[in-house]
C-alpha cells in the first residue's frame, strides 16, 4: 500500500521566500530518508519551498482565479512530503513517528488511492489512468 507522510510545519505559513532549513535539521532528515531508503519503502521524497513563493488556483464561481502566496488565511502548510509503500497503515504510522520532525512539525499520514479502492462505475472512468501515471514517472 501506498501513503503519503505530509510534513506540515508550525510557521511555514508566513516563511520568507528563499528561506531554508538549518543544516542540522537537514542532516538528520537525511538520516531518516536514507533509513527509508535502505528498508526499500521508500518511493520519493521532496521539500517544498514556502508559499510565499507559491500560488493558488480556486475556482469559485466556476472560473480560475490564481493568488500569489503567501496566503493570510492559512493556518497550515506543507513544507515537504515523502511517499512510502508499506504493507499497512501501522507500519506508515510506524514510520512516520521515527521522522526526526521538530516540535513545531506534524506528519500527516494519507493511503494513496488504488485502482481497486474504486467502485466498478467509477473504475470504467480511470481507463488510461495507470498508464498516464507510469509514464508521468518515466516508466511508460
Amino acid at each position: 500500500m501506498r501513503f503519503m507522510m505530509l510534513m506540515i510545519p508550525k510557521g511555514y505559513e508566513s516563511a520568507a521566500p528563499g528561506e531554508m532549513p538549518e543544516a542540522e535539521a537537514v542532516a538528520a532528515m537525511m538520516k531518516y530518508n536514507e533509513a527509508l531508503q535502505k528498508a526499500g519503502v521508500l518511493i520519493t521524497c521532496d521539500g517544498l519551498h514556502p508559499p510565499s513563493m507559491g500560488a493558488r488556483v480556486s475556482f469559485a464561481g466556476g472560473k480560475p482565479l490564481v493568488i500569489d502566496g503567501p496566503f493570510a488565511e492559512v493556518k497550515e502548510v506543507l513544507g515537504g512530503y515523502w511517499m512510502i509503500d508499506v504493507a499497512s497503515r501501522e507500519e506508515a504510522i510506524a514510520w512516520a513517528t521515527r521522522c526526526p520532525a521538530g516540535p513545531n512539525e506534524v506528519i500527516e499520514v494519507r493511503q494513496v488511492q488504488e485502482f481497486a479502492d474504486f467502485p466498478e462505475q467509477v473504475q470504467a472512468e480511470l481507463t488510461g489512468f495507470e498508464a498516464m501515471q507510469a509514464a508521468g514517472r518515466g516508466q511508460g
